[in-house]
């Protein structure tokens, strides 16, 4: 048990009858409790509250639940007084121990004390079993350690109470008691209801929970004082006011409606609503509610940090919800246009070559050609069907960009697209940062963006797309992207327009791939989703701010990049390659036979030698063998233990300087972001051009 602190010294208890004299005189360090001078001060406090209670009074202390009580409550134990006191009560009282000692370990764990009504237990006294019925409180006391130490009870006993109420329901009985009968059992009745009512005003008192009793129009007519501890009113301030000042905003139609319902007798076992402390701040009550003709008698307890816990835990949760869903969406739609993408190939190179073939006149090979394409086509018809799901993760190829000169360049073409009803506007910042950008990706994002907005002003309006540059906090990105560090420069794209603007309900939802509010057939749903994706892998971020009938922001924001910016150079168109590198050894690995055998034929065509292998371990046989072989032509998604880079990497091995050209029709982002291609390196996304395949090969092999 706690002891006093030694320096402090508390008066002995006065007074307290009996057992105030018992305590006095009682050797108390031959007890378990040990010696008096060192009880704790809250003991020695709550013990002599006890003591000089008027009614039956009661403490149970520490866990082993001591009782001491006062000389109403020896008198209720019978013929167990006075060896019960200072005993515990488990093992004293064992007849109401089984119903109070669960009690009274409740509220020394919870710190939360009750009362209950008219509570009929057998008890042993005077050497027989009688019944007896009680009403009685509980309230906790603190420990010196700061937890609960002892449970104070206040109680009045009803069993007489009970008894005339039944006696009073036998009628014939009832109304044979004389005159002087009744008014000595009206008195009697009268001492026990003043009893109850300074016993419950001592729980009004003492209480922690805030006690309320107000009339069904909001006027509070009582409150108790730990209004004052939870929300800082005082009970002046409160009475004659009305409650419904203090509710929030958000709460108050539920409240009046709660308290007009009262009216009627309905009880409320559990009310939540927000009241409004002193400081302006709001506070989370839970109230138990209990009508009569005019009044509602309440009691609330403060769970603002439990509520704000579950808020918290609630919006987290659904932020992992949904990047979950993203994530799974990408992975899917992303090895569905793998297979899709193989298929164009096979497809496209397909039609190339046979259109080679008729201008030099070999028909030959034609029908071969003529085929493969067949056969691919019939093959994508299929896929199609299970295409529930689109993903943008293509390879980038990001390149030191002016952003300004981006959208100038495009002012024309977003004005042609999006009609003459829109007004469009170009704000530039004149000294805006450079960003590092795949830009006809950046243009696609931009000119969906319009398109929507267009779409959101069926009778006109107006788009303006602004330029910026910002330094984002950590308020502005997703917890979920730790690649995005708070307090680092970005340019911002901003596209407003004044249509009819999003609720919150539909903003948090727009990125959601299929998610569209266009009638059938007018919208995929895949646009915004497209626009988060690639400015995601762009290292950015999105924001949306919108307003019912105002119109609709949204800003697309990229980091800053540091270097220089020079003019974009046009592509020319350069004549067929010499083919110096003829007899030449090309190893090719792709898991589809139809790119394969492109492939080879454009080799062929090259003049170089070459083999090929249909998955990765037997590509990686013919690398290890004494085969010479110049250039290494893979696929990324082979099927079996190694994708296409680990394919190359483990050619470089043996093959040190080995340039490999990856063409893929997967994105896989980790294994081709171009800042990781080594150098003898290069990538296409199938499907491809045979004259870009044709460039790419004589240009490795030359800078080999």
């Amino acid at each position: 048990m706690p002891t006093a602190s030694k320096n402090l010294r508390v008066p002995r208890i006065i007074g307290g009858g009996e057992m105030g004299d018992r305590v006095r005189g009682t050797d108390w360090s031959q007890t378990s409790l040990g010696d008096y001078d060192s009880w704790p001060v809250s003991l020695r406090t709550s013990l002599s509250m006890v003591l000089n209670a008027k009614g039956i009074a009661a403490l149970y202390w520490g866990e082993q639940q001591w009782l001491l009580y006062n000389d109403a409550y020896g008198l209720a134990l019978g013929d167990r007084h006075p060896r019960a006191f200072g005993q515990s009560m488990p093992e004293v009282l064992t007849d109401i121990a089984p119903v109070l000692s669960p009690q009274v370990a409740q509220v020394l764990e919870t710190g939360e004390g009750f009362a209950i009504e008219n509570l009929s237990m057998i008890m042993r006294r005077h050497g027989r079993d009688e019944e007896t019925v009680w009403t009685y409180s509980f309230s906790p006391v603190q420990g010196e350690a700061g937890g609960f130490a002892g449970v104070l009870l206040l109680a009045t006993e009803m069993t007489q109470q009970v008894l005339a109420d039944r006696q009073r329901d036998r009628s014939e009985i009832a109304r044979a008691l004389a005159v002087s009968q009744l008014r000595d059992l009206n008195a009697q009745l009268e001492i026990e209801v003043n009893q109850r009512t300074a016993d419950r005003n001592r729980l009004w008192l003492l209480s922690s929970d805030i006690m309320l009793q107000c009339t069904f129009e909001g006027v509070i007519t009582a409150v108790n004082p730990a209004w004052t501890d939870l929300l800082g009113w005082h009970e002046s301030e409160l009475l004659g006011s009305s409650l419904f000042e203090l509710i929030h905003p958000d709460d108050l139609d539920r409240t009046q409606a709660g308290a007009s319902e009262s009216s009627t007798g309905h009880a409320y076992p559990r009310f939540d609503n927000r009241y409004r402390h002193r400081d302006g701040s709001y506070r989370w009550i839970s109230w138990a509610t209990q009508p009569d003709a005019h009044h509602i008698y309440a009691v609330g307890r403060d769970f603002t940090v439990e509520h704000d816990k579950a808020e918290a835990l609630a919006t987290a949760e659904e932020a992992l919800r949904q990047s979950q869903k993203m994530e799974a969406v990408g992975q899917l739609t992303g090895g569905l246009a793998h297979d899709f993408n193989n298929l164009l190939a096979g497809i496209s190179g397909s039609l190339e070559l046979m259109d080679t073939r008729i201008q030099q006149g070999r028909f030959n090979d034609v029908a071969r050609y003529l085929a493969a394409a067949q056969g691919a086509s019939k093959r994508a018809a299929a896929l199609t069907q299970r295409l529930l799901a689109f993903s943008r993760r293509q390879t980038l190829e990001p390149k030191p960009t002016d952003g300004n000169r981006l959208i100038h360049d495009m002012k024309d073409f977003i004005q042609r697209s999006i009609g003459p009803a829109i007004d469009f506007q170009i704000i530039e910042n004149s000294e805006l940062w450079s960003i590092r950008v795949d830009a006809p990706q950046l243009e696609n994002a931009l000119l969906n963006l319009c398109l929507n907005a267009r779409d959101a002003m069926p009778e006109g309006g107006k788009i303006t797309i602004v330029t910026a540059n910002e330094w984002l906090d950590e308020s502005l990105l997703p917890s979920s992207n730790t690649s995005n560090r708070s307090g680092e420069p970005y340019i911002a794209f901003r596209i407003s327009d004044t249509g009819s603007g999003m609720s919150p309900q539909i903003i948090a939802r727009v990125f959601e791939p299929f998610f569209t509010t266009k009638p059938i057939g007018q919208g995929t749903g895949l646009g915004l989703s497209m626009v988060y994706g690639f400015v995601q892998q762009s290292g950015g971020q999105v924001k949306i701010a919108s307003t019912v009938g105002t119109g609709t922001t949204i800003s697309i924001y990229l980091p800053r990049y540091e270097g220089e910016v020079g003019h974009n150079e046009a592509t020319l168109s350069a004549p067929d390659q010499p083919r110096s590198n003829r007899g030449a050894t090309v190893l090719v690995v792709d898991d589809e036979p139809t790119v394969r055998m492109l492939v080879m034929d454009v080799l062929n065509d090259l003049g170089f030698s070459a083999f090929e292998a249909g998955d990765s371990l037997s590509g990686l046989k013919l690398l290890q063998s004494d085969v010479p072989i110049d250039l290494l032509i893979t696929d990324v998604g082979l099927p079996g233990s190694m994708n296409g880079r680990q394919l190359a990497d483990a050619a470089r091995q043996s093959r040190a300087h080995l340039p490999i050209l990856f063409i893929t029709g997967y994105a896989e982002i980790a294994v081709l972001r171009s800042d990781q291609l080594e150098p003898g390196m290069a990538v296409m996304t199938k499907p491809f051009s045979i004259d870009l395949m044709k460039k790419r090969i004589q240009s490795l092999l030359e800078k080999a």
